[in-house]
């Protein structure tokens, strides 16, 4: 889920245990960084929050009043305070994972200070890394859609166009990303400062016209509202919402920017820009209900004024969805490292920052997604019931992992965990509650996306361990068949044979069928293991390990972070140091392809075979994603029931 843009540094690495960053970017560079990356959705939920929870809040009577201004005002800054300031801010941001934040990496987190028995940590990751995906299809729609939408505030003669230009520009942001975000993301960061600075002074003048709307600041009203306002004060919580949604990058983007420069560019910059701009909209709709048709350009003088805030809507919310979009690449690199999807390819577009990816089948999903979004929904407010449910289904998973960090791996007590967290979790609970009110208007979207990706990652993880399981059985022990080589070898051809295995105590299957069908064994073999780590990066001194187990076999295990592209041959250079005299042009690779096929009984049922086999099939080469060169490798194919 981390956003992989414009990381400013291309080493990063956790100081002290809670996200600070050492860097080769200054400070100042980090936090303008982060302003880029980092809160372009947040940033840009003023384009539609405040309408649509005052919209909410109006209910029948249609035109809004003043105690509903007020209290969604109210609403949304203490929603900022609380659930933006307080959880991630202050709580969320010191459960980093070597300095790496996120849902999956607060997964990885709290399975290892678990231990034995985390399949729960493992499903709530999985839950919350679906929901991710939804959250991913709707932010560039909604986002573009309602910049543009300011195009009718200009003049009606545009409304016509707003949604085939919303389709054009989002197809060519889409088309973009092969060529990587380095160049485009040195804008980012500027361009969003512009954007916070241009909100907030053009909120000014109607809260000096309109000083009453300040009393929002006193959360009196919020709960107020709430109290006498029943079912509509219920589902105007859920409209609310949308002013928090993208508080999960603060998060997710702490391993690229540090603790500190998230933290300074939220309280000093992006915090008091939002809350002024609020109270903006606020104030200029109690001085004019009607107004409420589109507050945030009507802050904006008519006419050529408000022309260049469509532009600069659209450039920031093209940012915003940038970020999602290179959230979903890592987060979809995390998933297969940790096993929950299968090998995909993925290509690096940065030689600087292993960060910076492009993963061509998301690409293409994401686009077809989100372009159905805008053709179906065909509107900013009518795509706003979709989508809070996914932000608060993660937000709910967070806090409930945080949980398991801040008890098992902070050594708190149970009981201080719990009174730290329960405040919050109540509130992401009732967020959610009010959200799932709008699964009939369209919620729907995203809780269909998210089952889907549940179903996917948990048969993807299920058939892999049956898999690896029946594999086993299957298997012939290394160390005997080792010791039978050893003293009846057959005929040597010179070289190094290197066979790749998930499990390193049964035999590789591409070591059996070469000593069946070619009846030779090379001069040196090694059983290669390539194992994920629960931290994001693994050290290069701690990359190998090998092990001699006769004089002509070696066991070497390869260890990667979640966040790591797997480079076999760069890795077996480390094992030289160890003494293994490692050259890839006398080398070969012995790799196994597995065709599967659906067993009579599998402990899966037939249609979740089906799915894990087609999944399966969809895998990329293990050639291209381990980077082995291709012409050193030799392919065994076999076939497996399952």
């Amino acid at each position: 889920m981390t956003s992989d843009v414009a990381i400013p540094a291309p080493e990063t690495v956790a100081a002290n245990g809670h996200g600070d960053a050492h860097t080769t970017a200054g400070f100042g560079a980090l936090t303008l960084g982060s302003i880029g990356v980092v809160y372009g959705d947040i940033g840009t939920s003023p384009l539609y929050a405040f309408r649509e929870a005052v919209m909410a809040a109006s209910g029948a009577e249609g035109a809004p009043t003043s105690a509903a201004v007020l209290g969604v005002v109210s609403l949304i800054l203490w929603a900022l305070i609380v659930v933006v300031t307080l959880k991630y801010v202050v709580i969320l941001l010191r459960a980093d994972n070597n300095g790496e934040g996120g849902t999956l990496a607060l997964m990885a987190l709290a399975q290892r200070a678990v231990g034995t028995g985390g399949s729960t940590i493992v499903l709530l990751g999985i839950i919350s890394g679906a929901l991710f995906y939804g959250d991913a299809v709707i932010t560039p729609a909604v986002s573009v859609l309602s910049a543009l939408e300011g195009m009718k505030d200009v003049t009606l003669r545009f409304e016509p166009y707003i949604v085939p230009l919303t389709v054009v520009i989002l197809v060519f942001l889409f088309a973009m990303q092969s060529r990587g975000t380095a160049r485009v993301a040195a804008f980012f960061g500027p361009v969003m400062c512009v954007w916070f600075a241009v909100i907030a002074v053009a909120a000014i003048h109607p809260i000096i016209a309109q000083p009453q709307v300040l009393f929002a600041l006193n959360p009196f009203y919020a709960v107020s509202f709430m109290f006498h306002h029943g079912i509509i004060g219920f589902v105007t919580l859920g409209a609310v919402f949308l002013a928090v949604t993208g508080a999960e990058a603060l998060y997710a983007d702490l391993g690229h920017f540090g603790k500190r420069p998230i933290q300074t560019a939220w309280l000093f910059i992006v915090l008091p820009s939002l809350a002024l701009n609020y109270l903006g909209q606020g104030a200029l709709v109690l001085g004019d209900p009607g107004a409420i048709e589109s507050p945030f350009f009507q802050l904006f003088p008519q006419g050529f004024m408000r022309g260049c805030m469509v532009v600069l809507a659209t450039a920031a919310t093209v940012i915003a969805s940038q970020a999602v979009i290179t959230g979903a690449y890592s987060l979809t690199r995390q998933a297969i490292q940790l096993g929950l999807l299968p090998r995909f390819e993925i290509r690096h577009t940065s030689e600087a920052h292993s960060g910076q990816i492009f993963i061509p089948r998301i690409n293409q999903l994401l686009l077809v997604a989100v372009i159905m979004m805008v053709l179906l929904f065909r509107s900013s407010s009518a795509l706003a019931s979709a989508y809070g449910i996914s932000v608060t289904g993660t937000m709910v998973v967070t806090g409930m992992m945080g949980f398991v960090v801040i008890w098992k791996a902070w050594k708190w007590s149970p009981l201080w965990a719990a009174a730290l967290i329960a405040p919050f979790l109540f509130l992401d609970l009732t967020f959610l509650a009010a959200n799932l009110l709008k699964v009939f208007e369209g919620g729907w979207v995203p809780l269909a996306l998210g089952s889907l990706m549940i179903i996917m990652m948990y048969t993807w993880r299920r058939g892999s361990r049956l898999l690896f399981e029946k594999s086993r059985k299957l298997e012939f022990p290394l160390a005997d068949l080792v010791a039978m080589l050893e003293k009846r070898p057959p005929q040597r051809v010179p070289g190094t044979a290197v066979f790749l295995t998930s499990d390193p105590l049964s035999a590789p299957t591409a070591l059996m069928h070469s000593l069946k069908h070619y009846k030779v064994l090379h001069e040196k073999n090694v059983i290669l293991t390539i194992e994920t780590a629960q931290t994001p990066r693994i050290d290069p001194a701690e990359r190998v390990k090998l092990e001699q187990i006769s004089p002509t076999f070696s066991k070497v295990t390869l260890k990667f972070g979640f966040m790591e592209s797997p480079n076999v041959p760069k890795a077996l250079a480390i094992a030289r140091k160890l003494g293994w005299q490692f050259d890839i042009m006398s080398t070969s690779f012995f790799l196994s392809r597995r065709a599967l096929k659906p067993a009579a009984h599998s402990g899966m049922p037939r249609w979740q075979d089906r799915l894990f086999i087609s999944l399966s099939r969809s895998a990329n080469d293990a050639t291209d994603y381990f980077q082995i060169p291709s012409g050193r490798v030799v392919e065994v194919g076999t076939q497996v029931a399952i």
